[in-house]
């Protein structure tokens, strides 16, 4: 019921695909399968082992951009806002679905934080699929309250 108010509205169909499609380049791109020099190149056939990551990085995209077109539309309809509204669930999924993503950017932490930098990157490259994992299942909650907010907020007091 939520997805259809929201959705109804021709601006937050247009923001979820452009967030979706903004984070599947951002995901890709971040895994190695997705190249801007000197031209543009996907990497094709995709190897069978960064398939499921590949998936997985599809839903979460999709789920990242539905999430935030709900939470746009929550926030300029100021639907009641409670005061943890900034740091909903919504918040949450979106940022740590974006952190898990960053897996491939561990050569990076390793050459900036020395030792650290190379502990930080071999624990995101060794759990990087449960990583999205949890991600997805926080944007999952985070659509949860978001929906939850709407639909409360349009129920008729009998």
């Amino acid at each position: 019921m939520a997805a259809r108010i929201v959705f109804s509205k021709r601006a937050y169909s247009i923001l979820a695909v452009l967030v979706a499609a903004a984070m599947w380049v951002v995901f890709n791109v971040l895994d190695g399968l997705l190249f801007f020099s000197p031209v543009v190149n996907f990497y094709f056939p995709i190897p069978d082992d960064a398939i499921p990551g590949f998936i997985l990085s599809i839903i979460t995209a999709a789920a990242v951009g539905i999430v935030v077109s709900m939470n746009v539309f929550i926030v300029r309809s100021k639907l009641k806002a409670d005061k943890s509204s900034i740091l909903s669930g919504s918040t949450l999924g979106t940022v740590s679905s974006m952190c898990a993503g960053c897996s491939s950017v561990g050569f990076y932490l390793a050459s900036t934080f020395g030792v650290a930098g190379v502990a930080a990157s071999s624990f995101l490259s060794n759990y990087q699929f449960p990583l999205r994992l949890v991600a997805l299942a926080l944007l999952i909650f985070a659509y949860y309250a978001a929906h939850r907010r709407i639909v409360s907020n349009c129920k008729v007091a009998t």
